[in-house]
């Protein structure tokens, strides 16, 4: 893109309404804080923004790579577009200008924030600054955005049941989607999006929810063209106050032979690698599983063929309670020779509370001599709250193991082997 423009002319980052599936990696990977959102829209404060370009590799769908140039003092607000619903046309700059009759708003001019300088001695950790945008070099070609909002394809449910104890507040359910004839090719570690029948409460149309795929790329049903997603009932906002999650609830309230709208598959970086004695050292909490449970299903079918000689699998994975961890009863019957898996219970009665970034310490001299190993690769998935304390972590453990993290880091960031999809 050429960024050359006038001084009075502004070359105005945007995201596109209409394709952004709200996965919320825009806002996570910026290093500004000039992405923000509401109930409806991702948008880029133009006084924040300083054309990085560090959230634009990382968009599944490209809607973050959009620009509209505009006189300055005419720079489309937050408030603007947090109302859109398709982006606005280019308008000529002489046009702008006033030429025409159109008059010139009076606005301020963008204005660049303060740089956030560190006290004396002290450094500012940022995780996102560690993520790959690239997959590892052996994983396979991902196909991406094969149906848009535009244009979705048809999913039939043949499967759809409970995952978590039935009784707990935290239902999660496993939901299996046939596509029959239609192709959706897809790999571990990629999502596709839901969308919800029906309109929001101002009339329009709900955009689609985004989900990570829980089954291997042969399908949840070996050699029949369905995958499966992790979907957790949604009926409290992080503050703890009542609300009713539109695509949850709809997802996790479908019978058998029940159709629903499918856009995707997306992403292309959060891949496995394939390559014999490579490793992967997986990181999550709640939902944030099913990608592992993807990896892991497919390295299971590898070993049971005797066709590949996989490396170690290492499973941190975080819950409140261990009736609240999905899939807890199938992780105890893996081999112990096959996974290495750390449970991680923050609520447990009696229990102090233990998170995945204690147990990754307890375990620091297996985990570095992974991290020694450049057929090592790392998978965080869960709660944007577990991101920074994760890497925190594998920075300590990276140091005891007499590793230099700001070296180990790099080279885990520029060989696509550390990944980091948070919400």
């Amino acid at each position: 893109m050429d960024m050359a423009v006038a001084d009075d002319v502004l070359n105005q980052h945007v995201i596109d309404p209409e394709i952004c599936i709200r996965c919320n990696t825009c806002e996570a990977t910026c290093p500004v804080g000039a992405v923000t959102h509401d109930a409806r829209n991702y948008v880029v404060d133009p006084a924040k923004c300083n054309h990085c370009m560090d959230c634009i590799p990382p968009c599944p769908t490209g809607s973050i790579d959009n620009w509209r140039r505009v006189l300055k003092v005419r720079a489309y607000t937050v408030e603007e577009q947090l109302s859109w619903d398709v982006l606005p046309a280019e308008v000529p700059l002489e046009q702008q200008r006033g030429e025409g009759g159109v008059d010139v708003a009076v606005q301020p001019a963008p204005a660049a924030p303060p740089a956030v300088q560190p006290e004396p001695g002290e450094s500012v950790f940022s995780s996102a600054a560690f993520n790959a945008t690239l997959p590892p070099w052996s994983a396979a070609h991902a196909y991406a955005n094969l149906y848009g909002p535009k244009n979705p394809t048809t999913a039939t449910v043949v499967g759809n049941f409970r995952v978590t104890e039935v009784g707990k507040e935290y239902d999660t359910h496993h939901i299996v989607l046939d596509f029959g004839a239609m192709p959706f090719p897809v790999l571990e570690g990629q999502s596709i999006g839901i969308v919800p029948p029906g309109t929001d409460a101002q009339g329009r149309a709900h955009h689609a929810r985004q989900y990570s795929i829980a089954s291997p790329r042969n399908g949840e049903r070996p050699g029949y063209n369905n995958l499966s997603l992790t979907v957790k009932r949604v009926l409290e906002d992080h503050q703890g106050r009542p609300v009713r999650g539109v695509a949850s609830n709809y997802l996790c309230d479908l019978k058998i032979g029940d159709t629903v709208q499918v856009i995707g598959p997306f992403g292309t970086s959060f891949l496995m690698p394939n390559h014999p004695r490579s490793n992967i050292v997986m990181i999550c909490t709640g939902t944030g599983s099913a990608p592992m449970r993807a990896m892991t299903e497919w390295r299971r079918r590898l070993r049971a063929s005797g066709k590949f000689e996989g490396g170690k699998l290492m499973l941190f994975f975080g819950a409140r309670t261990k009736e609240e961890l999905p899939y807890f009863g199938p992780l105890q019957s893996l081999p112990k020779d096959f996974i290495d898996i750390h449970l991680a219970f923050s609520r447990t009665a009696g229990a102090p509370k233990t998170y995945v970034q204690d147990l990754m310490r307890q375990r620091a001299a297996d985990l570095g001599a992974l991290l020694r190993d450049t057929n090592t690769c790392i998978y965080v998935c869960g709660l944007k709250a577990m991101e920074d304390g994760v890497l925190l972590a594998l920075r300590d453990v990276a140091q005891q193991a007499g590793l230099s993290w700001d070296t180990l880091g790099a080279a885990l960031k520029r060989e696509g082997r550390l990944h980091l999809e948070t919400y």
